[in-house]
């Protein structure tokens, strides 16, 4: 099941956006990889699986917290975020090298990268085609760019009632992403991008609310930069009590493997 079309991209403009982004991540340093430890299995598990040569150069754009280190071992591995409270979490738990550094302006040689990961970032990340653009300058010929990032379509019909739940607690029609087409239409939107894509997946996950916290913790981990935080307590409070053993809240995502097509004079 799909759920109800998102309406316009964002009220906020690119500027205040970036500066919304900024701030909520400073202040909720890994959010996403909390967010995903209450999910029946990594997402990031299911992203690093996609990198076919786990030992080359991999640079982890927008890296957040940095969970995909730990899951990539031996590669020549870069963690990049914007997030100065993003790194700073992911340098507490030893994960590095880190550089800080804006999506548009990779500090990477053109041709140099053997893997991108873009994990949940590509719908949040402005503006894109210039990032896209960034992606493509330091891949290498042949080299591969992993995207996760949150689907739309794959609901259950419980599971969009679920949804439906949540966000009306928090007075939301849905989180207002920049870039929409970054979710289901990913794909398609690589290969106008002068991407060749080669595999194009959905897996719905389920993230266990059978707790106040998880509740809250889900709360916490959405994109609303209009919700005030009365509110916010208000829903935490409202869905605390829908909160049980055995709850379960679907969450469909969408992993799309693509590399660069070069084009003529390049």
């Amino acid at each position: 099941m799909r759920l109800p079309a998102e309406g316009p991209p964002t009220p906020l403009d690119e500027q205040h956006w970036r500066r919304y982004l900024g701030v909520y991540h400073d202040t909720r340093p890994g959010i996403t990889e909390r967010l995903f430890r209450l999910a029946d299995a990594s997402p990031y598990k299911w992203l690093a699986r996609a990198l076919p040569a786990p030992t080359g150069t991999v640079v982890d754009l927008a890296c957040g917290s940095a969970p995909l280190r730990e899951l990539l071992p031996d590669a020549r591995w870069i963690g990049v975020d914007a997030s100065a409270g993003e790194l700073a979490e992911a340098a507490r738990r030893g994960r590095r090298p880190l550089v800080r550094a804006d999506a548009t302006a990779l500090p990477v040689r053109s041709a140099s990268a053997d893997a991108v990961c873009a994990s949940m970032c590509l719908p949040v990340l402005t503006p894109l085609p210039l990032v896209l653009g960034e992606i493509r300058r330091v891949l290498r010929p042949g080299g591969t760019l992993a995207a996760l990032v949150p689907a739309q379509s794959g609901l259950s019909v419980p599971g969009a009632l679920a949804w439906i739940r949540v966000m009306y607690r928090l007075r939301a029609l849905c989180q207002p992403w920049p870039n929409p087409g970054a979710r289901d239409g990913l794909a398609a939107l690589l290969r106008s991008s002068g991407f060749r894509v080669r595999s194009d997946e959905r897996r719905v996950f389920a993230l266990r609310l059978d707790t106040p916290q998880a509740v809250a913790l889900l709360v916490e981990g959405l994109y609303l930069p209009r919700l005030s935080e009365a509110r916010a307590r208000a829903a935490k409070r409202a869905l605390a009590d829908w909160a049980r053993p055995g709850r379960r809240l679907e969450l469909p995502l969408r992993r799309v493997v693509a590399e660069p097509v070069l084009r003529p004079g390049e």
